[in-house]
């Protein structure tokens, strides 16, 4: 939810999101003393200031010498919230932080724009990491408190966020919409059941198909559940670069269940398997470095986009999944106190009737369509369904929910193939404000008919789609190998995967709607800052739901 960070790490086909918190080039290390007053060094042009709130989550803030009294309070994402051993693949040595983040990723042209334009930069640690909306909300209350009493000339802030942090900030403009003065929930997470539901079919897709040691939830508590979880993740690791090697071959782990393979006895090629299991949870069929359009030069040309493409999409956007789920259902488990993923009612065939018709031929075909269905249906004892505690499914809707309701003027930004914080969350928060747009709309008109004075209402939503390109799928021109390694993930694509040009958009267009009393721009200047920035204000895309919204 970043959750997961932008930097990524490759193993041939699979390019794995580290989770690892970005390092932050502007950040102060806050003391540990819980209420610590807070501590500027009053150096200038621009100021170091730190301190801790009263649950004793560190921030740090830079203040420039021209400051004009606006502050722009950024939200980090979804952090792990237990350590990684060193020797894990991949993400192996992550540590729990609770360094404070003023900028995403510590990026320096956005700290520099901010502070040219005397805005101030701040940003909190949290007092917990994982999911910790409920708690990050009243820190940031409090954070704001805290700089206007420290800073008497502070008369507007602006909250952004990415991830999980977009979450927080939207949370923040719906609970307390009289402290912000604009708001940008970037790659903004949806809340905690939809994507751990998401999440979770993936990886009890792997469970059932093609590792049944996999615990995927219910996990001990203390430190045996940690262990438990670290052991999924090298348990999933390990049966996607199976898989990978068995892209191109057909051929299942050996670690598949008895379901999986009867599957592989049937004639299913694996890669038709992970694919199913991606389009039932709902993953982008695009991925850092697969576009299912392209092909390699010879007898592959049409086949491998067509069936093997799609597949290895699933592949580097399910490891991000699964990795997810693990560690996103453990926190939340801990939080609700039981297991909260449950899919006894699932039904998997509704799930895929319209891309079964699109990737009939990456599925190879209607018969194995159905025989895969058939084999994760609740029929099959072969395939348990997972049963969640009813208490803890109860508890987990208790926890932090946005509506998607719009207070102040808003941007929000994501990339169209993002597999952790699917671009869907953000069409949600899009289409709930064409609603209350409307009716806002509808009372102005009621107004209307009794003042004879008209007041039309102002857009408060600016959406702006980071879009994949046409093609992006690379080869080697002797072997006709996709390549990988090396190769940077596509715009669009990867989590929260965003230029310095990207960011500073969405930093103007919050200065500009706060200097220009809350009024965000549009039309032509709008649309033409977008696409110098690689982005697209486009009002007739749509992206796709996420699947657990049509089952509610």
């Amino acid at each position: 939810m970043n959750l997961l960070n932008r930097k990524s790490r490759s193993k041939t086909f699979i390019s794995v999101i580290s989770t690892a918190a970005l390092a932050v080039a502007i950040t102060i290390v806050a003391p540990n003393a819980a209420h610590a007053a807070i501590l500027c060094d009053g150096k200038v042009p621009v100021q170091s200031c730190q301190g801790t709130t009263s649950d004793g989550a560190p921030f740090a803030m830079q203040v420039p010498a021209n400051f004009n009294g606006v502050v722009a309070l950024y939200s980090h994402g979804y952090r792990y919230n237990i350590d990684i051993p060193a020797g894990i693949p991949l993400i192996g040595g992550y540590k729990v932080t609770n360094t404070p983040e003023p900028v995403p990723g510590g990026n320096v042209d956005v700290a520099k724009y901010f502070l040219s334009q005397g805005i101030a930069i701040a940003g909190s640690g949290f007092a917990r990491q994982g999911f910790n909306a409920d708690s990050a909300i009243k820190t940031n209350a409090e954070l704001i408190d805290i700089i206007k009493k420290q800073f008497p000339k502070t008369s507007k802030v602006v909250a952004w966020g990415s991830s999980l942090g977009g979450m927080i900030t939207q949370g923040l403009a719906e609970k307390y919409p009289s402290l912000i003065a604009a708001a940008a929930p970037m790659c903004v997470a949806d809340n905690l059941p939809a994507e751990l539901t998401m999440a979770g079919d993936f990886l009890w897709g792997l469970k059932t198909l093609f590792d049944p040691t996999i615990k995927g939830g219910n996990y001990s508590a203390g430190a045996a559940g940690n262990l438990e979880a670290v052991g999924d993740i090298v348990k999933i690791i390990t049966v996607m670069s199976k898989l990978q090697a068995g892209i191109s071959t057909g051929k299942w782990p050996d670690t598949s269940s008895a379901t999986g393979k009867s599957l592989e006895a049937a004639g299913i090629p694996v890669r038709s398997a992970l694919l199913l299991l991606g389009l039932m949870a709902g993953l982008p069929t695009q991925s850092a470095h697969f576009d299912s359009i392209s092909g390699p030069e010879g007898a592959l040309k049409l086949s491998f986009p067509l069936a093997v493409s799609p597949a290895l999409a699933i592949l580097e956007n399910g490891t991000n999944g699964a990795i997810l789920a693990v560690l996103g259902t453990q926190d939340a488990e801990l939080q609700a106190g039981g297991a909260i993923y449950d899919n006894t009612k699932t039904d998997y065939a509704a799930r895929i009737e319209g891309e079964r018709v699109i990737f009939n031929a990456a599925l190879s075909g209607n018969t194995a369509i159905d025989g895969m269905l058939a084999a994760l249906s609740p029929a099959n004892p072969g395939a348990p369904r997972a049963v969640g505690n009813k208490d803890a499914m109860a508890k987990l809707l208790t926890l932090h929910s946005n509506s998607g309701k719009i207070n102040v003027p808003t941007v929000l930004m994501v990339g169209t193939a993002d597999p952790i914080t699917p671009a869907g969350a953000s069409q949600r928060i899009v289409d709930a404000y064409a609603n209350q747009f409307a009716a806002e709309k509808e009372a102005a008109f009621k107004a209307y008919t009794s003042s004879k004075v008209y007041k039309a209402p102002v857009n408060k939503l600016v959406m702006a789609w980071s879009k994949t390109p046409t093609s992006w799928t690379k080869f080697d021109k002797t072997t006709g190998a996709p390549l990988t390694s090396g190769v940077a993930a596509a715009p669009g694509t990867n989590h929260c995967n965003f230029t310095s040009a990207q960011l500073l958009f969405v930093a103007k267009t919050l200065v500009s709607a706060v200097n220009n009393d809350g009024k965000l721009p549009s039309g032509g200047p709008l649309v033409s800052a977008a696409r110098k920035a690689g982005l697209s204000i486009d009002r007739e895309y749509r992206a796709p739901l996420l699947k657990f919204y049509g089952e509610q």
